[in-house]
């Protein structure tokens, strides 16, 4: 009788090994390329931090900058100063900070629409805060009538009649940009609607106004802000402005945080924005042109002497507009892109002057390119 016995199973113990090597392999693997990832990750951030360093530095050598033309010229800040002398870069290891100060008070402050109650008619924020070099502090001529700014531009030299108010002198700005599809009755339903948003009430200020019942009946609906803008790009939530109007007054309108101060450097406008200057002072941009290039290299001593000149002898009488300039400024703003490696970081940032020229703060950064 021949013995019982079981058939041995053939190569069941080498496929059970091959498993077990393709499974440590397949470990082995995910293992390797998530230590790649972390390791790549973790040279990324390190490269980032470095760059923002990069500008942090760039943002301390604007200080000193801003430090040292205080010291030599403390009351008159103009284009000749060594803080003015636009986009300069700077090789760095394995980089580059690139850097360009520019004065935040060349341009409109939007939050100057808030001022002692946007709205309500009186524009008494108008020339408040520091730097009020002619000793007029009036409040803002209210003879225009409803405000709105039909003539915008016309350069008939009005002269004392030219409302020095933020909310008409930004709607002669809109106005003059020449935006297509965009005619005084937007530019001032625009406005409405920004003194709305500004304004610390619920009530709609006048009939191109806008409150929480018109952002909260839209498609993603929110409230309005009832406080101060933060950012131009606010802008683009505010009921009628348009993308085209927004991009278009990016050049000439800016933000000072929590704060209505509306005094323009007229040291420090650009010629390449001479419209700013004709909305404010309601003429064309031929004429406010002129009145640029006929600005000293080094600007002007007082405001005294800018209304002196012969292009200004018509606004000479009208103090509520000698109110919105000054020849020394308070706010500087510094755009710094630096890069390490691969990483690439914008950084922008918003400095007060303050104690007679000894001491910068910051009083805002942020992050990215606007």
């Amino acid at each position: 009788m021949r013995p019982l016995y079981k058939k041995p199973q053939q190569g069941v113990a080498l496929i059970t090994v091959l498993l077990i090597v393709a499974l440590a392999s397949i470990l082995a693997t995910q293992m390797t390329s998530r230590l790649q990832l972390q390791m790549q990750r973790t040279a990324n951030i390190d490269f980032n931090q470095q760059a923002y360093w990069y500008a942090m530095s760039a943002e301390a050598f604007t200080k000193r900058v801003l430090l040292q033309t205080f010291k030599d010229d403390p009351d008159v800040n103009h284009l000749g100063q060594i803080w003015a002398q636009g986009e300069t870069s700077f090789p760095v290891a394995f980089g580059q900070i690139t850097g360009e100060i520019t004065d935040a008070q060349s341009c409109f402050n939007l939050n100057a629409l808030r001022a002692n109650g946007a709205g309500s008619g009186n524009g008494s924020g108008i020339g408040n805060g520091v730097n009020s070099d002619n000793g007029t502090d009036s409040e803002n001529d209210t003879s225009s009538g409803s405000g709105n700014s039909s003539g915008a531009g016309n350069g008939t030299g009005a002269g004392a009649k030219v409302s020095a108010k933020p909310e008409d002198v930004l709607e002669r700005l809109i106005v003059l940009l020449e935006v297509e599809g965009v005619s005084s009755f937007e530019a001032e339903s625009m406005v409405d609607a920004l003194i709305d948003w500004l304004d610390q009430d619920s009530s709609i200020n006048s009939v191109g106004g806008a409150e929480d019942n018109d952002y909260a009946a839209k498609e993603f609906p929110y409230l309005a802000a009832n406080n101060m803008l933060a950012s131009v790009n606010e802008l683009r939530v505010i009921e009628h402005f348009t993308v085209p109007v927004i991009n278009a007054l990016k050049d000439y309108v800016c933000v000072l945080p929590d704060n209505s101060l509306n005094k323009i450097n007229i040291n420090t406008i650009d010629s390449e924005n001479a419209l700013l200057l004709a909305a404010i002072l309601d003429k064309n941009q031929d004429d406010a042109e002129q009145i640029l290039s006929a600005r000293p290299e080094e600007g002007y001593e007082n405001i005294n002497d800018f209304f002196a000149s012969s292009e200004m002898k018509d606004l000479a009488s009208n103090q509520n507009i000698q109110a919105l300039f000054t020849v020394a400024s308070e706010y500087f703003s510094l755009k710094a892109t630096t890069s390490f490696n691969n990483s690439f970081f914008t950084l922008n940032s918003l400095m007060q002057v303050s104690d007679k020229g000894k001491k910068i703060t910051v009083i805002s950064r942020s992050v990215g390119r606007f």
